[in-house]
Formats: C-alpha cells, structure tokens, sequence
C-alpha cells in the first residue's frame, strides 16, 4: 500500500530582536500544523542573516539559497512579521525579495502554494502588515488562506521572554497552522486527481491510435 507523505510547512518570519514576538507566534502556528500531521521548518530571519536583494548581483549566499530552496519545496508556509511603521519589517521583505529568484522555475515562483499570514503589533492595526503581505503573496501567486492573526498589543499577549500569555490567541495560531495543513492537502488532492485525469485521457489516446 502506498504512503502518503507527510506535507511540509515552512515558516518564514520573526525579527532581528533576540526575543521575537512575530518568532514565537510563527513557533506557535507551527506547532499547530504539526499537531495536524505536517513536517515542519523554521526560518528565522535573525539566523538567516540575509544580504540586502540586488537584482544586479542576485547570486544568493548559502543562507539564501537555504531560503529560496525550504520555500519552493514546501506544501505551505507561514509567514510571520512584526509590524512596523504601518507595515511589515524590512528584514522580512528582503526575505520575500531573494523569492524573485524563483521566477524562472517551472511552475515559477509560489504557485499554488498555501500561505498562512501573521502579524505582531504593538498597538490595535496589525491588519495593516497582513495586508501588505497578502500583496506578496498574490505577485508570488499563492494562495493565503482567508483565516489570517493579526496579533494586537503583542507586548501583553507575550511576557518579556516571549512566552505566549493569551490561550485565546495560541488558540488562533495554532488553528491557523491547522487550517494552512487543511488547504495545502486539498489542493495535493486537486493536483492528483489532475493527474490521474491526464493519465486516463492519454491511455485513451493510446488505445484510439491503437
């Protein structure tokens, strides 16, 4: 009998802080996608330590092929950013940048790949980083889901070691990792069925010319 593989979820984000409260909000959604039965990675932004994206020296160091190749493997992924002056940090957008290099592949860039959406903001407008993300994740053509946490005053949600203080909201992170493993094994059922839709129609042809 065959073995399905367990899908995997990447998760991008967190800050160049040493204690992150977008970092321990993407662990926790994490958490969640592997309690729903994904294989799952971490890509913290601060251990990436990144160069700047050049398009006119864009030969990626090891850090960021580590990134762009965790990333176009993935089933899904979840990003994850603090929320700065109204939108996300720069260290994150950098990270979305070396996806640029993805373009020439086959399918190109994200395509169809689920993306679940984050932010941790210090007062009440997370929602504003999440929609700037939601912009990326559209010009890389994924797929967010619609069940997205914008964490609001994440300095009382947290304690100053970044452990989670509000079981309401680790409930919503952790349902968003859930919910992001739910979608990405639809659309594998989608691709299969695809598939085998491919296979029946050339065997048909086959049989024809035969």
């Amino acid at each position: 009998m065959r073995t399905v593989k367990a899908l995997t979820i990447v998760g991008l984000g967190g800050s160049l802080a040493n204690v992150s409260r977008s970092r321990a909000a993407l662990q926790i959604a994490l958490d969640g996608a592997a309690s729903a039965g994904a294989d799952t990675k971490l890509l913290d932004i601060r251990e990436l330590d990144l160069p700047m994206y050049n398009p006119d020296n864009d030969e990626p160091t090891e850090s960021a092929s580590m990134l762009i190749e965790c990333c176009y493997a993935a089933d899904g992924l979840l990003w994850s950013s603090p929320m700065y002056q109204g939108t996300i940090s720069g260290a994150l957008k950098n990270a979305l940048d070396w996806l640029h290099e993805l373009g020439d592949r086959e399918p190109p860039f994200l395509h169809d790949k689920v993306i679940g959406l984050i932010s941790a903001a210090g007062g009440t407008q997370g929602l504003q980083a999440i929609n700037t993300m939601e912009f990326s994740v559209r010009a890389l053509r994924g797929w967010a889901v619609p069940y997205v946490v914008p964490v609001a005053a994440a300095a009382r949600v947290f304690d100053p070691a970044g452990r989670i203080q509000d079981q309401a909201v680790e409930l919503q992170l952790t349902t968003l990792g859930g919910e992001v493993v739910r979608v990405a094994e639809r659309f594998r059922a989608d691709v299969s069925l695809h598939r085998q839709a491919e296979c029946v129609e050339a065997a048909d042809r086959v049989a024809t010319v035969a």
